[in-house]
């Protein structure tokens, strides 16, 4: 067996700690926030639909280059496997400065686009928070790349050392710039650009000194090798447009709820905030998936890639009930951090308890499963069901739940659960019958 649980657990166990800091980040944020009102909770809140939408796509490339990583590593091919490192650091950066030209430029005009009339208050929060948050996309790209590179190696703790020194810089700089300074949306905008732009030069140095399993210092690993890109883009490209339509429809989804009013937006940012913490260990075995089930693949070994993923499956649904049983009786007491109103704590508080019941029986299924069979290069499939299952399901089923029958903010979710019972009902066939692991392996 090329894992032992204790190699399982090495890989997984800094993977939940780093999931865990990230999200720490926008929670902090959304707490700084709060301190300015609900109309800049709201305002940061839109922003960060289109801020999840670029990082979507770039942890589908990242999941590309790991997925083709993780497969030279299993098939013990060393050479090859720096050179995907490289094209992976190139092909994130180039895709994250483009991306800040465009939102930087042209700030208001998308987020006007997006979500229309927006009150002006909360649009003026939005354009101040999206302009400081798009510059540090290169360096979030830097740092993503070098977190798959090591993750396709079974090396999950550096990164987690990263995410917690970007935490520690987080907070401090919201302590200083919001707390002291009283910057406010622009106080937490920065601390998290300046905690992003240490994370990428951190892991910079570590990808490049020579303990590195993976060692890029050289500008020959950067020059451009389309045969790589091109495997490393079959696995992004379809994970990316996955991604990217899962989270336009998401955006389609809030801009329902903008119509709701201001608590509706508030109460809908906030629950987000928190339902990504009950996720942490399910998200954080599926990240495990990409190098287990990579590995195995690239050396061969479809039976071991089967068990694997049954028995990460079985360990992200106890992570899962542990963590959602504990925020079913907790969750009503979090919204009251954020300075909402009394009526977006009531909307927050209904929909976390529904979130929390549906989670226990559908989320990995949904989330955690897909990533073993991209990782054995079946993203074809799972880029289908996704959008199709997103469009149909997610936005139709919300218009209808929370528009039609007027069900508000608790109605749109109960769209989002009728999407998560789709995806999990055709990953679970398409695992069962065999077809994923049938897929010709990209070391070949």
């Amino acid at each position: 067996m090329i894992f032992s649980n204790k190699d399982l657990k090495k890989l997984i166990i800094p993977l939940m700690g780093e999931q865990l800091l990230s999200l720490t980040v926008g929670f902090v944020d959304q707490l700084m926030v709060s301190q300015t009102g609900e109309a800049a909770v709201a305002g940061v809140a839109l922003v960060d639909n289109i801020n999840r939408l670029i990082i979507q796509i770039m942890a589908a490339l990242a999941t590309g280059g790991a997925v083709v990583c993780s497969q030279y590593i299993g098939a013990g091919r060393d050479k090859q496997t720096k050179k995907a490192a490289g094209q992976l650091e190139l092909v994130l950066f180039t895709f994250a400065f483009i991306m800040m030209g465009i939102s930087v430029l042209f700030a208001r005009p998308l987020l006007s686009g997006i979500f229309g009339n927006t009150q002006k208050a909360i649009m003026d929060f939005a354009v101040l928070y999206f302009t400081v948050t798009a510059i540090s996309y290169p360096f979030l790209g830097i740092y993503n790349s070098g977190a798959a590179i090591f993750r396709s190696v079974g090396n999950s703790k550096i990164s987690l050392y990263i995410s917690l020194l970007m935490n520690v810089v987080n907070i401090l700089g919201n302590a200083i710039f919001v707390l002291c300074f009283k910057w406010g949306v622009f106080g937490v905008a920065l601390s998290t650009l300046i905690s992003r732009v240490i994370g990428s030069g951190v892991m910079s140095y570590f990808i490049m000194r020579k303990q590195s399993p993976i060692r890029l210092n050289q500008i020959a690993d950067y020059i451009p090798d389309f045969s790589l890109i091109k495997k490393i883009l079959f696995i992004g490209i379809p994970s990316g447009v996955e991604n990217g339509m899962f989270q336009i429809g998401k955006l389609m989804v809030v801009r329902m709820v903008t119509s709701l009013g201001q608590a509706s937006i508030a109460a809908n940012s906030v629950s987000y905030t928190i339902i990504d913490f009950a996720n942490i260990p399910a998200s954080s075995m599926g990240l495990a998936l990409i190098t287990v089930v990579g590995q195995c693949i690239g050396a061969g070994k479809k039976d071991e890639a089967k068990h694997y993923v049954k028995k990460i499956l079985l360990w992200s649904y106890i992570g899962d009930w542990i963590c959602n049983i504990t925020l079913f009786f907790i969750g009503h007491y979090i919204p009251t951090w954020f300075n909402l109103s009394p009526e977006a704590v009531d909307i927050a508080t209904v929909v976390l308890r529904a979130f929390n019941i549906t989670s226990l029986f559908i989320w990995p299924l949904s989330f955690t499963m897909p990533n073993a069979l991209r990782a054995a290069g079946d993203v074809h499939y799972t880029m289908i069901v996704s959008i199709l299952s997103m469009w149909i399901f997610r936005v139709g089923s919300s218009y209808v739940f929370g528009i039609i029958l007027g069900f508000g903010v608790l109605g749109v979710w109960i769209g989002m659960f009728v999407d998560w019972a789709c995806r999990s009902a055709f990953f679970t066939i398409r695992f069962l019958n065999g077809k994923w692991i049938q897929k010709k392996t990209l070391v070949n």
